[in-house]
C-alpha cells in the first residue's frame, strides 16, 4: 500500500469580496484599464484564443467589406491582435491599437514570432494618434465597444473613427446583440477554464437598464480565488447602434450578418454568444491639407538663473561646466531647423513673470529645463510649471503635482508599494524625532527625504551600525543645512540600474536601454553608490563611475519596464522621466526613486541611455520636444503664433577655458 500523501498547501489569502448585493456599486469607471490581462485570455479563451473561430470571423468580415489588399485597415481595440494577425497573413495592410499594455505586448510578440509586419500600438480609442483621412477601413471587433461610463464617450470614439477614415471609408462594428442579451443573460453560471481553473459568474442589468453588469470570480484548485473582478458593457440594439452612428456622421448603416461562435467549451459564452455585425460609410470632403508656412514656432527655454546662488552646486554658483552644458544645449537647438522652431531663452528669474505675461501670446510652448527650481531653489521646481499653468502656456515635462509627489521620496515609495512596485524597507525620521526604531538590519543608507542631484548623499551615508547612523544623520543636518525629514532605508548591495522613458503613455513612448553603474574604478573599501561626490567632485574616487548597458535577464528587464510604465502613469509624469532601481542581495529589483524632468544635459544619465539606443544628444532633445508637441495636439493643428522678430532674451555665454573638453 502506498504511503498516504498530504494535499497540496492552499493559499488562504482572501482575494474576493464574498457575497455582494449590488454588483453595479463595485464597477470602477475605468475597469477596462486593468481587466484585459492573462486571466482574460483564460476566461474568454474559448473564443478569443481559438484560431478556427478567428479564421471564420475574418472570412465573414472580408466577405462583407469587399476590400482590396492595397487599402489600409485599422483594427481598433485589437486586443492581442488575433484578427490583425490573420489579416496580415493574408497580405492586408493594417495597424492595431488597444488600451491594454499587456495585450499589445502579446500582439507584438506574436507578430515578431510569425514574421508579420503589422504594427501594434497602445492608445485610447477616444483620442486616436492618427492624422485625419488615414484609413480606408476601421474595424471594431469582438465586442470591443460600449465599455465607457457614458454613451457620449462611445460617440467620441465614433467621431474619432469618422475623422481618421478617408472619404467613403468603411466602418465595421462587431458587438453583442443588446436586445438578445437583455432577455437571455444568465444571472449565475460557472465553468471549468482548464484542468485547474474555473470561473463563476454573476450578472445583472444596471439600474438604467442600458448596461449589463458582470462579475467573474476565477478560482484555482490549489491557490483558491485568484481574481474577483467587476465590469459593465453598454447594450446596443440595432436601432440604438444605428442612431449613434448617424449622430457621429456616418451614413448607410447596415446590418448584414450575425455571429454565434462555435466554442469548443460550449458553455457560458456571455456577451460573445450572439453578436451583430454593423457597417457604415463615411461621406465627407477630404480634410484640407494645411499649407506649409515659414512662420516661426517660438519655443521659450526656461533655465536656472546664473546670476543667483544655487546651494546644490559645490561652489553655490554657476561655473564653467554649467555654461558649457548650456552652450551644448544651444548648439543642438540651433541645429533643429526642420520644424521652423525659434528658441528664446529665459534665465532671469526676477523678470520671468513679467516676460511671460508680456509675451505669452507669442509662445508656441515652453521647453522647461529649469530643474534648479524658481530662483535656483530645488523646493520650488514645481513653481515654474504652476506659473505656466496660471498663464495658460503649454510646457514640456511634468506638472506641479507630479514634481511634488516625486520630490518626496517616502511618498513616492508609498505610492509605488500601493500599486505593487517593490521598494526598500525604510523609516522616515522627522527633525523633531528624538527616538526611532529601525526594524531591519544594517547596512542602511541615510538620505534627505526631499532633494535631488544626490544632495546630502555621500560615502558616509552608508552605515553599518547605530553610531554610524546617528553620525550620518548629524552630518546631513549640519554639513548640508538640511532640517527636513530624513529617510533611512535598507542599503541594497546589488546592481545599480536606471530606466529612461521618453514620450507619453499610452499614445507613443520609447523605453531607452536600461543602464547599470560600473563601480569597478571605486576602491573596494568604499560603498558602491552614485552620490553627491560622483556628480560634483572631480577629485573624488567616485568621479570615474561609468554608466554601461545593463547586464540583466530579459525577464528582469520586462518586469522593471512594466513597473516603470505603471509609475509613469500613476505619478503623472510627462514627456520624459528616469527611474532608479537597485537589486537587493537576492537579485530582486527595488525602486529607489522617480525623476520626472530628469537631467537634460549632454553627458547626463538620460543622454547616455539614448546613446546606447543609437541616438545623438540632438535626437534625444528632438524626441522630448516631439513628445510634448504631440501631447499638446500641435503637430497637425497647433495654433500659429506671432513671430518674435524683436525679442532677444538669449543668455550671453561668457568665454571660459577648455570649452571643448568634458
Amino acid at each position: 500500500m502506498s504511503e498516504k500523501t498530504e494535499p497540496p498547501p492552499r493559499n488562504h489569502k482572501s482575494n474576493t469580496l464574498g457575497p455582494v448585493l449590488n454588483l453595479e456599486e463595485h464597477v470602477m469607471p475605468d475597469w477596462w484599464k486593468i481587466i484585459f490581462n492573462s486571466i482574460y485570455l483564460k476566461t474568454d479563451g474559448d473564443v478569443v484564443e481559438d484560431k478556427e473561430i478567428t479564421i471564420k470571423e475574418v472570412d465573414s468580415f472580408l466577405n462583407i467589406l469587399n476590400i482590396s489588399k492595397q487599402e489600409k485597415i485599422l483594427d481598433l481595440c485589437c486586443g492581442q491582435g488575433r484578427h490583425s494577425l490573420e489579416l496580415s497573413k493574408r497580405g492586408f495592410n493594417l495597424e492595431g491599437l488597444d488600451r491594454s499594455r499587456y495585450l499589445i505586448k502579446k500582439a507584438r510578440e506574436s507578430a515578431m514570432k510569425e514574421g508579420l509586419s503589422v504594427k501594434f500600438r497602445e492608445g485610447d480609442a477616444r483620442k486616436l494618434p492618427y492624422p485625419a483621412d488615414s484609413f480606408d477601413v476601421v474595424m471594431i471587433l469582438g465586442n470591443s465597444f460600449g465599455y465607457f461610463e457614458t454613451s457620449q464617450e462611445d460617440i467620441q470614439v465614433l467621431k474619432e473613427v469618422f475623422r481618421v477614415l478617408k472619404p467613403f471609408g468603411k466602418l465595421l462594428v462587431d458587438i453583442t446583440d443588446g436586445d438578445y442579451i437583455k432577455n437571455s443573460f444568465q444571472p449565475r453560471s460557472w465553468e471549468w477554464i482548464d484542468k485547474k481553473n474555473f470561473v463563476c459568474r454573476e450578472r445583472s442589468l444596471a439600474k438604467d437598464g442600458e448596461r449589463l453588469i458582470s462579475r467573474e470570480l476565477v478560482s484555482h484548485t490549489e491557490k483558491g480565488v485568484i481574481s474577483d473582478r467587476f465590469y459593465s458593457e453598454r447594450l446596443y440594439s440595432k436601432e440604438g447602434l444605428k442612431k449613434i452612428l448617424q449622430s457621429s456622421g456616418f451614413s448607410e448603416v447596415f446590418f448584414p450578418d450575425v455571429i454565434s461562435p462555435d466554442s469548443k467549451r460550449n458553455q457560458d459564452l456571455g456577451m460573445m454568444a450572439k453578436r451583430i455585425i454593423g457597417t457604415a460609410l463615411v461621406k465627407k470632403e477630404l480634410t484640407p491639407i494645411k499649407k506649409s508656412t515659414k512662420e516661426i514656432k517660438n519655443i521659450f527655454v526656461i533655465l536656472g538663473d546664473p546670476s543667483k546662488s544655487d546651494n546644490i552646486k559645490p561652489s553655490s554658483i554657476f561655473d564653467d561646466d554649467d555654461f558649457y552644458t548650456i552652450n551644448k544645449l544651444k548648439e543642438v537647438l540651433n541645429e533643429i531647423e526642420d520644424k521652423n522652431y525659434k528658441f528664446v531663452y529665459l534665465d532671469n528669474h526676477d523678470t520671468m513673470l513679467q516676460d511671460l505675461m508680456r509675451l505669452k501670446d507669442k509662445v508656441y510652448f515652453v521647453f522647461n529645463l529649469c530643474d534648479e527650481g524658481l530662483n535656483n531653489d530645488a523646493r520650488k521646481e514645481l513653481h515654474i510649471p504652476a506659473l505656466l499653468e496660471k498663464l495658460n502656456i503649454p510646457y514640456t515635462g511634468a506638472g506641479p503635482q507630479s514634481l511634488a509627489y516625486c520630490y518626496d521620496k517616502s511618498l513616492t515609495h508609498g505610492i509605488a508599494e500601493k500599486i505593487g512596485v517593490p521598494v526598500p524597507r525604510s523609516v522616515l525620521i522627522k527633525s523633531e524625532d528624538k527616538e526611532f526604531n529601525i526594524s531591519f538590519n544594517f547596512p542602511l543608507i541615510v538620505k534627505p527625504n526631499f532633494g535631488d542631484s544626490s544632495f546630502g548623499i555621500t560615502q558616509k551615508s552608508v552605515v553599518n551600525n547605530h553610531e554610524e547612523m546617528l553620525n550620518a544623520i548629524s552630518d546631513v543636518r549640519s554639513k548640508f543645512g538640511y532640517d527636513k525629514p530624513i529617510l533611512v532605508e535598507e542599503f541594497l548591495t546589488g546592481k545599480d540600474l536606471s530606466v529612461g522613458i521618453i514620450g507619453n503613455i499610452p499614445n507613443s513612448y520609447v523605453v531607452l536601454p536600461i543602464t547599470e553603474e560600473d563601480y569597478s574604478a571605486v576602491p573596494e573599501d568604499l560603498p558602491k553608490i552614485c552620490g553627491y561626490e560622483a556628480k560634483w567632485h572631480p577629485d573624488s574616487p567616485y568621479w570615474n563611475i561609468k554608466s554601461v548597458p545593463a547586464n540583466i535577464s530579459d525577464e528582469m528587464k520586462n518586469s522593471m519596464v512594466e513597473n516603470c510604465l505603471k509609475l509613469f502613469e500613476r505619478l503623472e509624469c510627462k514627456d520624459y522621466a528616469r527611474f532608479d532601481w537597485r537589486l537587493d542581495s537576492d537579485g530582486n529589483p527595488k525602486l529607489l526613486e522617480v525623476n520626472p524632468n530628469p537631467g537634460w544635459c549632454w553627458d547626463g544619465h538620460l543622454a547616455k541611455m539614448a546613446s546606447f539606443a543609437g541616438m545623438s544628444y540632438k535626437n534625444m532633445i528632438e524626441l522630448i520636444l516631439s513628445a510634448a508637441e504631440q501631447r499638446f495636439g500641435m503637430q497637425n493643428n497647433g495654433e500659429k503664433k506671432e513671430n518674435l522678430k524683436e525679442v532677444d532674451l538669449e543668455i550671453q555665454i561668457p568665454k571660459f577655458k577648455n570649452q571643448g573638453e568634458n
